[in-house]
């Protein structure tokens, strides 16, 4: 039997305010420019967020729009890599609230981000035909 995955539609996306100290993986994938929201347009970053919560587990966010401006610019250079910091607010400005930002990740931080990026690896198989059976 098949698994399959449901087709709702993605959650409202992340409260940064959930996840403030935490250690985040960034995978930006795209720049997105306008984007319409109930505030007017916007830009944004569509990236995979890795929230780590445990050696094994992570909240995930795939393809989330990542608006926060100083976040987003942080992101925007990296298309392609992954990124690691934990989770902060900057100072704010005068009747502006405080801007989320990814701080530098400690020696500890990148040792737990590669151990768990290596778990998520899926498991190599050999791909090599049975001795004697066509390639296709």
């Amino acid at each position: 039997m098949s698994e399959f995955v449901s087709a709702a539609p993605p959650s409202g996306g992340i409260t940064w305010a959930d996840h403030k100290g935490k250690l985040l993986i960034a995978e930006p994938l795209t720049f997105e420019a306008g984007i319409n929201t109930a505030f007017g347009t916007a830009d944004a970053v569509k990236a995979n967020i890795h929230v780590l919560t445990g050696p094994d587990e992570a909240e995930d966010y795939p393809e989330a729009l990542v608006f926060p401006k100083l976040l987003a610019s942080q992101l925007k250079g990296h298309i392609g890599s992954k990124v690691v910091g934990r989770l902060g607010q900057g100072a704010a400005k005068p009747g502006q609230s405080a801007p989320w930002l990814l701080e530098e990740a400690s020696a500890d931080d990148l040792e737990k981000a590669k151990a768990w990026l290596e778990k998520q690896k899926p498991a190599l198989t050999s791909a090599a035909p049975a001795e004697g059976t066509p390639p296709f």
